[in-house]
Parts: C-alpha cells; structure tokens; sequence
C-alpha cells in the first residue's frame, strides 16, 4: 500500500511539473510583448527594455524555463499589471472565495443529487424514474452562466429571494482572517454575519451545481440499478432485508467509490465553471480577478489562475484516489495486486 502511495505522489509531482510547463511555454504563445504590459502602456522604449531585463524575458528561452520554474516553486508567479502587486499575492486573496463556492456547491450537489438517483433507481422505469431523468437531462444542458443570469433575474432581482451580487450586505463582512466570509463569520462568532454570506453564496451555488447535480444523479442511478442486480444483494433479500435498507446500506456501499471518484474529478471542472459564475455575481473570487486580467492583457495574472486551477484538479485526484483505496478493500487489493 504505501509502495502505491510513493508511486500515485510520484505522478502528482510528475502532473504538476507537466502543467508547470505548459503554463510557461503559454506565456511564449500568447500574442504581445509580456515586458510592454508589465511596464505599462505609455512606457517609454527604455522602461520596456528595463522591465524585460527585470522579468529575465532577455535570457534564452531554457533559462527562462529553469527560472520560471525556480520561482514557481518558491510561490513567486510575477506581478500583475493589473494590480501591480504579485500574482501569488493577489491568488492567496481570491482563492479562498472560490474555493468557499465550490464546497458549498459540492454539498448542494451531493445533498440533492444522490437521493435523486436514489429515488430514480428505486423506481426504475416508473413516472418517478422518468421524471428524474429527465431533470437529468435538463440540468446537463443548461449552461451555467445562463442558468446563473437567470436565477439571479428571477429569484433575487424579481421575487428578491437573494442578494443579487456581492459577498456580504454593506456593514456585514465579517472581519478577514481566511478569506472565505463563512469561515471568518465562525471565527468572529457573528452568526448574522454567517447567514449574510451564505445568502449571498446560495444562489451562485445552485447555478453552478446544475450541471454537476446532473452528472452525479446520473452515476447514482445507473450504479444502483446494476447493483441490485447482483447475487449479495439478492442475498440480502432472500435474507428478509426490506427494500430501503437494501437500497441504502447494501446497493449504495456498492456506488460509493464510483460515485466519490464522479464528485472527485468534478472538482476540478467546478473550479472552471466557477469563474463565469463569479462573474455574473460579482463575487471577488478567481472569477472576477481572472475577467479584469484577461481584459487588461495581464499574462502573468491569466496564467496564475490556469496553474491553480491545474493544481486543484490534480490534488483533488489525488486525494479522491487515496481515500477510496483506503475505504473500499476491492480498490485496495486490486492496487496491492498490481504492485506485487
């Protein structure tokens, strides 16, 4: 087990070192001089030729790599023309915001999705099964930014069920210590605070969720139907079990590594998703920090968010694998298996 463990860390390093690359050969791809930008726009002739002799884009291009690849390491991801502070910095300050929306979007999406697959599988080929698909299918169609613009027009502008943008009310942010407000509300012991910030996350929550709710719903099911097909749960009905406790404690052990490898590798595809809908909530996140990079041509901004965005999906994988070798003794022997 810990020869897998060695070897699944190896390849983390080996995928981050990968997107590394790609992020630096990235900035020798994108259209416009990096040392103009970062100057300023009236620079003279003489500033951009300082400011490209400060950023190293005057060495050849193999020293560049090893010294982008020096910095990266040690957190150093250049500055931003936008903000003119580093892009490190200005990541540790957004980060937190995206990844507060991405967890509560998980937990939305898990709390909803897996009772429904549930419900569908129970009800194979029922009105109840008919019904559930087809919400599959329609929250697997809807595109998130416009599922968003159209939550945030009819249930917050219109009915005034949630906020329509922002974070916190005025006069409600809660002091900054994390940066994820809900958090901070905890810490500060303000729970007027914490129902503030999770009205204003719900809503971009839910939108996000959509897709994904659809996606999980979909493996539930599927995985349910083919387990109760199989001899041990026939076993536990001949045994007398009724059929909630076969379909909750038996069929659901069965989906449970497939399901958590699902919301595992969505992880990744949510922190993407996420930006447009920070966007349309003005929720100041890697969203909103990554639409001001990109109008304002800021590459190391840009390409700071595509490395942390890289970063999380593979660390997400990683733990997703861990852990469902450590719950589930099929993976686990099956990875032992092909060690020896």
């Amino acid at each position: 087990m810990s020869a897998y463990i060695v070897k699944r860390l190896g390849l983390a390093v080996l995928s981050i070192w990968g997107i590394l690359t790609v992020v630096f050969f990235m900035t020798k791809l994108i259209p416009g001089d990096a040392a103009r930008i970062a100057a300023g726009r009236t620079a003279t002739a003489e500033q951009v030729a300082q400011a490209r002799e400060r950023l190293g884009l005057d060495l050849p291009v193999a020293e560049q790599y090893v010294r982008f690849l020096g910095k990266a390491l040690t957190g150093d991801l250049g500055d931003s023309a936008s903000t003119h502070q580093s892009v490190a910095g200005d990541l540790a300050n957004t980060l937190p915001v995206t990844l507060q929306l991405v967890i509560v979007t998980m937990l939305i999406t898990v709390a909803i999705a897996v009772p429904l697959g549930m419900v569908a599988a129970s009800n194979r080929g029922r009105s109840a099964d008919i019904a559930a698909r087809t919400i599959f299918v329609l929250g697997g169609g809807v595109p998130v930014f416009w599922l968003a613009i159209l939550l945030q027009w009819m249930l917050a502008a219109n009915l005034g069920l949630f906020p329509v943008s922002g974070s916190n009310s005025f006069g409600m942010a809660p002091p900054t210590v994390t940066g994820a407000n809900l958090v901070d509300s905890i810490i500060a012991g303000d729970p007027a605070a914490f129902a503030d910030s999770l009205a204003h996350l719900l809503l971009p929550a839910l939108a996000l969720s959509a897709p994904f709710m659809s996606t999980v719903a979909r493996n539930v099911r599927s995985n349910l139907i083919g387990a109760m097909e199989t001899d041990y749960i026939g076993f536990a009905v001949a045994k007398g079990a009724s059929p909630g406790r076969v379909l909750s404690h038996h069929a659901m052990r069965a989906t449970f590594g497939s399901t958590l490898t699902i919301i595992g590798m969505q992880l990744g595809w949510m922190m993407g998703a996420a930006l447009l809908v920070e966007s349309v909530f003005a929720l100041p996140g890697l969203g909103v920090y990554l639409t001001t990079a990109v109008g304002n041509q800021d590459t190391f901004a840009v390409l700071g968010c595509v490395l942390v965005i890289g970063v999380v999906f593979t660390v997400a994988g990683l733990v997703v694998d861990l852990i469902q070798m450590t719950l589930d003794p099929r993976v686990r022997a099956s990875h032992l298996t092909g060690a020896s």
